[in-house]
């Protein structure tokens, strides 16, 4: 990359603003359960459905009491909610049962539970306890390749790769520019080329595959 890291990040700020999560949570039970609805959903539509479930649900026992029939009710605004219902279950009687009711602050212990993975754990364990990570979703993969971050397909060789170019204390800032750029500019059908201060360093738009 031809251009340095915090320079990097700076441009994205400026198109971009201070680097935020869109979900709505306020501690990490709540972004748990968030990440686990927003698998293909918007953050915008997950937020509607969480202002009322984080009131009717404020602990691992009221999702483990509750009917899932009745909590497949509550998500189904969100799509494929026997899955995720069925998911967030299985979630909090793992951390009930394995971290003493606590959702872990390791990642890499976190990424073991059936239902997380290791971008949900990255993303939780960063955001929710200021923990630096490296959150390689669909539009981190996407972006960092077009930039030529990495020429890795695999998101843990992408997450690796990240990690290896950017210093540690900018890595959950740069994970979160690159969805926000990924979701408003850099789309996966027709990237906004034309609104990207990044051009000179991307590797995709000197191929001529982006936008004019």
């Amino acid at each position: 990359m031809d251009i340095r890291i915090d320079e990097f990040i700076q441009r994205l700020k400026e198109m971009h603003g201070e680097p935020r999560c869109e979900l709505a949570f306020t501690n990490p039970l709540e972004l748990t359960v968030a990440t686990v609805l927003s698998a293909q959903c918007t953050d915008e539509r997950v937020n509607r459905v969480t202002a009322g479930l984080f009131k009717k649900y404020t602990t691992l026992d009221d999702y483990l009491k509750v009917p899932i029939e009745e909590l497949e009710e509550d998500i189904r605004p969100t799509g494929f909610y026997r899955n995720k219902a069925k998911a967030i279950k299985n979630i909090v009687r793992e951390i009930k049962d394995r971290f003493h009711g606590e959702v872990p602050r390791d990642i890499d212990t976190f990424a073991t539970v059936k239902g997380i993975g290791r971008k949900s754990a990255n993303m939780i364990i960063g955001l929710a306890y200021k923990v630096p990570a490296v959150i390689v979703d669909t539009h981190v993969i996407r972006v960092s390749e077009r930039l030529g971050l990495t020429r890795e397909e695999d998101p843990e060789k992408i997450e690796k790769d990240l990690r290896r170019i950017v210093p540690v204390d900018m890595w959950t800032d740069l994970s979160l520019l690159l969805i926000l750029h990924g979701r408003y500019i850099c789309k996966a059908k027709r990237p906004e080329c034309k609104r990207c201060l990044l051009t000179k360093n991307c590797e995709y738009f000197k191929k001529g595959l982006g936008t004019e």
